[in-house]
């Protein structure tokens, strides 16, 4: 049974910083790209980080350059490592993974983050 499991979410000031981790198990970690995504209150979900399999790494517009993507194949776990944050990045953030070869798509069970004073 595959299993991504979120942690580390929470509550943080604007500028404070915090990190999630998405601990995997059921699945062949290095067979799958990896994704952040977060859903606001009445809006879409939305991609925020991804990470391939050979670590290759994009991000969203909003959060380039205060968001760090990165993952351990060791510990089949990715981080999301989240800096200067607004409290535009209030959001439940989810991980994904990918697998690529065949093309099926898994889903963490998100956790909250919030950002305000």
């Amino acid at each position: 049974q595959v299993q991504l499991v979120e942690s580390g979410g929470g509550l943080v000031q604007p500028g404070g910083s915090l990190s999630l981790s998405c601990a995997t198990s059921g699945l062949t970690f290095s067979n799958h790209a990896m994704s952040w995504h977060r859903q606001a209150p009445g809006k879409e979900r939305e991609l925020v980080a991804h990470i391939s399999r050979a670590g290759a790494t994009n991000y969203a517009v909003s959060v380039k350059g205060r968001f760090t993507i990165s993952r351990d194949n060791a510990k089949n776990t990715v981080y999301l490592q989240m800096a200067s944050l607004k409290p535009e990045d209030t959001a439940v953030y989810f991980c994904n993974a990918w697998d690529v070869l065949n093309g099926i798509n898994y889903w963490g069970q998100g956790t909250q983050v919030t950002v305000s004073s």
